[in-house]
């Protein structure tokens, strides 16, 4: 997990995102923590109230016919029968009621059953309730320290996915039972088929949250760049070294170069050009590095470098794996059915200590500014975010604009050259100025400061309108030239991104375009190609990007005729549920079509079908919009 990132990825307020999803999962949480047991013991309480009142009338029509009995003998029955209804029998030790008990209590019998309900309810209920505050608990203490946020995510991640797999498998029975007795109870019959089914659904979903919890997702820590040494840069590493020396911290295992808008240091394990790295690692941005002088670029390297005297890079790599770990299981749960109960509950917990994490991100981030800013200048430091700010924002701008274009880019797009000559017009121009009032340098959780909030830690402002003579002014002296490879590195990797960038551009058109002309549709073909699935009786069924071509049928129903699809596995055979945006007497038009012989092609043809229904809709909305 990367540490420090004084660069950007993507701007974008996540901070207050976060915010907005802790009330919203908290409500969700409640939903899935208490409404099957709630429902459970509401229902169970109604029963038993309703088998209270049956049996008190039965055994009062006993007791009036009994001729045996003094009227006050009656009287006094009839009251200790109604102080002693027939739910609370099962709790209940007088040893008058043991014949009672004897024959209301057998286990499995109703009374029995809904009193076992309404206990389990009840008791699954005060658990809900214990375990929210445990998270209320464990996300207080994640605010504490840094080792506190290990200790409280640590201790989370087992207690929770304990706590909450333990919901699943009793609120999975809950449903069983529930239907059994909801029809049975009001109507007077069962369904079979849906027992099974709700049974089916729970099984599924207790065994997802459980064999969930064996699954390792890969750490793949990749990233773009190339590793420079000693003997290619050894002014630079002298001088990190020198820089570490005086913040009297260990300095670099490795240095890694790439063409990404950001510093960052990381003691996490990497992969760089296929190489395994371990140990401390600072990335350099090339194309900062010869946007900064000298003095800016060391109050950056300064500013990450604290954050390895900190410990802040050491912190994130030991917690780095377990969220990546925690986040695939939240995935994992998100789609698995009943699993919701457990995504809920556990993304509650995240979302607390994502607020959390970022608060004492942005603390690391003000301390390692001061740092910098002590250790070259308060000026260096602050001249520094702004021309980084300011490269993100012309580069991100150049490649919003090539990637929204219609037409098709070749492999060579020039990004770097396109920025480098345009930066300098862009930062003399009334967008920038307003761009800038704004402006902050994002992490990639958005845990980094604004920039007026930066430049305050470290006591040194400058007005947003003159951001501009900042930017374009030139370095006289930078690091990227002490780089013998960079060059040489430069090239392969914007070449890589380029590629990289044009082929997601072209996939997207292929998205986008109606097609209109032969080259468009060409390219149309070329990610979404006619697609037949043979049935039975050498019939087929077709998809294309322009709509089906369906069995037994010579012309196509084009994807603009359809309003929904609806699958249905059968089994005497799939039937695909077709309705149209065509009226008929009744409403929409629907027309079944039946799919013998799908068989195995059963799921790739759900999908392709998905894709290419949703290409032709993404398609439509690009017109309209």
């Amino acid at each position: 997990m990367a540490e420090g990132k004084t660069g950007s990825t993507a701007a974008g307020n996540v901070g207050s995102r976060v915010r907005k999803d802790l009330f919203r999962i908290l409500a969700l949480a409640l939903l899935s923590l208490f409404l099957v047991p709630a429902a459970t013991w509401l229902f169970a309480q109604h029963a038993q109230q309703q088998f209270d009142r049956t049996i008190l009338r039965s055994i009062e029509r006993q007791i009036d016919q009994d001729p045996s009995m003094s009227p006050e003998s009656k009287a006094q029955t009839r009251a200790f029968y109604r102080a002693h209804p027939t739910s609370s029998l099962c709790a209940d030790t007088d040893a008058k009621l043991v014949q009672d008990r004897d024959m209301f209590c057998e286990p499995f019998s109703n009374v029995w059953q809904f009193y076992a309900a309404h206990l389990v309810a009840k008791w699954t209920v005060a658990g809900g309730v214990a375990i929210l505050l445990l998270e209320l608990l464990l996300g207080a203490v994640a605010f504490w320290s840094r080792k506190a946020q290990y200790l409280s995510f640590v201790t989370g991640w087992r207690l929770l996915s304990l706590a909450s797999a333990t919901q699943l498998l009793v609120q999975g029975a809950m449903l069983v039972w529930l239907s059994f007795w909801v029809t049975a109870f009001f109507f007077h019959f069962y369904s079979i088929k849906l027992i099974a089914v709700i049974g089916f659904v729970a099984a599924v979903a207790v065994f997802f949250a459980i064999t969930g919890l064996l699954r390792r997702p890969a750490l793949g820590n990749t990233i773009e760049g190339e590793l420079v040494g000693d003997g290619d840069a050894p002014g630079l590493w002298a001088n990190t070294r020198a820089l570490a020396a005086r913040l009297k911290t260990a300095p670099p295992k490795q240095i890694v170069a790439g063409i990404d808008t950001n510093f960052f240091v990381t003691e996490a394990p990497l992969t760089v050009a296929g190489k395994a790295l371990t140990g401390r690692t600072l990335f350099v941005s090339l194309p900062l590095l010869r946007l900064l002088d000298r003095a800016q670029a060391d109050a950056v390297l300064g500013h990450e470098l604290a954050h390895f005297r900190g410990g802040d890079a050491a912190s994130s790599a030991r917690l780095g794996p377990k969220l990546v770990q925690y986040d695939h299981y939240l995935m994992m749960m998100r789609g698995g059915g009943l699993t919701v109960v457990v995504y809920h509950l556990m993304y509650l917990y995240r979302v607390i200590f994502e607020i959390a994490l970022m608060r004492d991100s942005r603390e690391r981030e003000f301390k390692a500014d001061r740092t910098a800013a002590k250790l070259v200048s308060p000026q260096a430091i602050v001249q520094s975010l702004i021309k980084i700010a300011a490269y993100d924002s012309y580069r991100s701008e150049i490649e919003r604009e090539l990637f929204e274009q219609d037409r098709q880019h070749g492999q060579q797009l020039g990004i770097a050259q396109f920025v480098a000559s345009g930066l300098a017009p862009y930062a003399a121009s009334a967008k920038f100025v307003k761009a800038m009032g704004s402006a902050s340098v994002p992490h990639p959780f958005d845990s980094h400061p604004a920039m007026l909030d930066r430049m305050k830690n470290v006591r040194h402002l400058v007005k947003p309108d003159a951001f501009g003579a900042i930017v374009t002014e030139p370095p006289v002296r930078n690091w990227a030239d002490d780089i013998q490879t960079a060059p040489q590195i430069e090239q392969r990797l914007w070449a890589a991104y380029e590629q990289g960038f044009a082929a997601d551009h072209e996939r997207t058109l292929a998205y986008r375009y109606v097609p209109d002309n032969d080259m468009e549709r060409a390219l149309v073909l070329r990610y979404f190609p006619p697609v037949q699935f043979p049935l039975k009786a050498r019939l087929a069924v077709g998809v294309n990007y322009s709509g089906l071509q369906l069995p037994g049928r010579p012309d196509e129903l084009s994807w603009d005729e359809i309003k929904n699809l609806a699958y249905e596995n059968g089994f005497g055979g799939d039937v695909l549920t077709i309705t149209l945006h065509e009226k008929g007497l009744l409403g929409a038009k629907t027309t079944k079509v039946k799919l013998p012989g799908i068989g195995k092609q059963r799921e790739a043809f759900k999908t392709v079908l998905g894709v290419y229904q949703h290409r032709h809709e993404v398609m439509r909305k690009q017109l309209a919009g």
